[in-house]
C-alpha cells in the first residue's frame, strides 16, 4: 500500500515505501473485500489469527452463552411440568431435584455442561424430555469444548514468536568474494534449541516497466542464495552470512555503486524452518532497502575459539567494515577480468621459406669470424 503515491507511473515515486517491515510484518492492507463470508468458512483460522483480547473475549462468550442457553431450557422445564410449583410436596418427582429458579438451573448448566457433579442437582428418571437435553447439551459442550480449547492451544503453540529469536543482520553487504562481487546478509538463532531443516529465501522487490509499456508495480525477482548448490539450506548453530554470487543471471548484474544509490530496491529475506521443541513450520522475515545495502564493506567475525568450545559475540553480530571493492558494476568488472586475461598478440611471422632478406654482412667481419671458429675448434681438439 504506497499511500500517497502512484504506481502508475514509475517516476513518481521518490521515496521508497518497505514492502516487508525490519521485524517482518507485511505492509500490505487489504481494502475493499467484498466477498467477507469467506471468512466465516474458515472460522477457526479467523479465531486464530485475531487478536488476544478479542480472542479471550469470544472465548469467555461462547461458554457464557452456552451455559445460560442450556440454563434457560432446564428452566423452561421446570416451569412448564409445575417442579417450580411443587417444591414442597414431598410427593412431587420433579425433572431436577433442588432445581428451585433460573440461579439453580443456570448452575446446573455449568455442572452438566463441565461434568462437575456436585450431587445435589440431579436428574430423575421421571423426565424424558430432561433426558434429551441432557444427551444434546453433552454433546453440544464436547464439541464446544473441542473447538474453543483447540482454537486456544494453536493459539498459544504458535511459532510466531519463536521468529524473534531469529535475527538478520541491520545492513546488508557487497564487496569481493572470491574475484566476485557478492551480495551478502548474515542470519543467526539466539536459541540453543536449533531450527530443524531451516533453509532461506531471498527476493527483490522492484518495480519495472515492459517492453510494450506495461508497468508492473512491485515486482518480484528470486535472488540465487545457493538453490543450485545446496548452500540455501543451512544448519543455523552459529551465525551465517548467506552469500549471492552477482552474476549474469543476478538482477544486480548492472548495478553499480552509484545507481545502486539511486535505485528505489528492496530486497526480502525469508527464513524457514521447523521449531525443534514444536515440530511446527516457523518463519522469519525481514527486508533491506537500498540505503541498506553497503558497498564495499564485509561483515566483522563473530565466532570465536575457546578453551573446547566456540563463543559467539553477538555484540559484533550487525558489525562491518570497509574493504577495497570496485566501484563498477559485475558486468563491467567482468569485462575488464576478461580484458586483462587476454594474451599479448604474437609478431607476426613470414612464410617459410620466404624469410627477410639479411644485410650483406662486411668480409673482414666474415673473416674474423672464421678465425674465431677456428680458434674454438683448436682450442677443442
Amino acid at each position: 500500500n504506497l499511500k500517497g503515491t502512484s504506481l502508475k507511473n514509475p517516476g513518481s515515486i521518490r521515496k521508497i515505501q518497505r514492502y516487508v517491515q525490519k521485524d517482518g510484518k507485511c505492509n500490505v492492507h487489504h481494502g475493499n473485500v467484498r466477498e467477507t463470508y469467506r471468512y466465516l468458512t474458515d472460522i477457526f483460522t479467523t479465531l486464530v489469527d485475531l487478536k488476544w483480547r478479542f480472542n479471550l473475549f469470544i472465548f469467555v462468550l461462547v461458554y457464557t452463552v452456552t451455559w445460560l442457553f442450556f440454563g434457560l431450557m432446564w428452566w423452561l422445564i421446570a416451569y412448564l411440568r409445575g417442579d417450580l410449583d411443587h417444591q414442597a410436596d414431598n410427593q412431587w418427582t420433579p425433572c431436577v431435584n433442588n432445581l428451585n429458579g433460573f440461579v439453580s438451573a443456570f448452575l446446573f448448566s455449568i455442572e452438566t455442561e463441565t461434568t462437575i457433579g456436585y450431587g445435589y442437582r440431579v436428574i430423575t428418571d421421571q423426565c424424558p424430555e430432561g433426558i434429551v437435553l441432557l444427551l444434546v447439551q453433552s454433546v453440544l459442550g464436547s464439541i464446544v469444548n473441542a473447538f474453543m480449547v483447540g482454537c486456544m492451544f494453536v493459539k498459544i503453540s504458535q511459532p510466531k514468536k519463536r521468529a524473534e529469536t531469529l535475527v538478520f543482520s541491520s545492513n546488508a553487504v557487497i564487496s569481493m568474494r572470491d574475484g566476485r562481487l557478492c551480495l551478502m546478509f548474515r542470519v543467526g538463532d539466539l536459541r540453543n534449541s536449533h531450527i530443524v531443516e531451516a533453509s532461506i529465501r531471498a527476493k527483490l522487490i522492484k518495480s519495472k516497466q515492459t517492453k510494450e509499456g506495461e508497468f508492473i508495480p512491485l515486482n518480484q525477482t528470486d535472488i540465487n542464495v545457493g538453490y543450485n548448490t545446496g548452500d540455501d539450506r543451512l544448519f543455523l548453530v552459529s551465525p551465517l552470512i548467506i552469500c549471492h554470487e552477482i552474476d549474469e543471471h543476478s538482477p544486480f548484474w548492472d548495478f553499480s555503486q552509484a545507481h545502486l544509490a539511486k535505485s528505489d530496491v528492496e530486497i526480502v529475506v525469508i527464513l524457514e524452518g521447523m521449531v525443534e521443541a514444536t515440530g511446527m513450520t516457523c518463519q522469519a522475515r525481514s527486508s533491506y532497502v537500498g540505503g541498506e545495502i553497503k558497498w564495499g564493506y564485509r561483515f566483522t567475525p563473530v565466532l570465536t575459539l575457546e578453551d573446547g568450545f566456540y563463543e559467539v559475540d553477538y555484540n559484533s553480530f550487525h558489525c562491518i567494515y570497509e574493504t577495497n571493492t570496485p566501484s563498477c558494476s559485475a558486468r563491467e568488472l567482468s569485462e575488464l577480468q576478461g580484458r586483462a586475461r587476454l594474451p599479448s598478440p604474437e609478431p607476426s611471422r613470414p612464410p617459410r621459406g620466404q624469410g627477410p632478406e639479411r644485410p650483406p654482412e662486411d668480409k673482414s667481419q666474415s673473416e674474423r669470424n672464421g678465425d674465431i671458429s677456428k680458434m674454438e675448434s683448436e682450442s677443442k681438439v
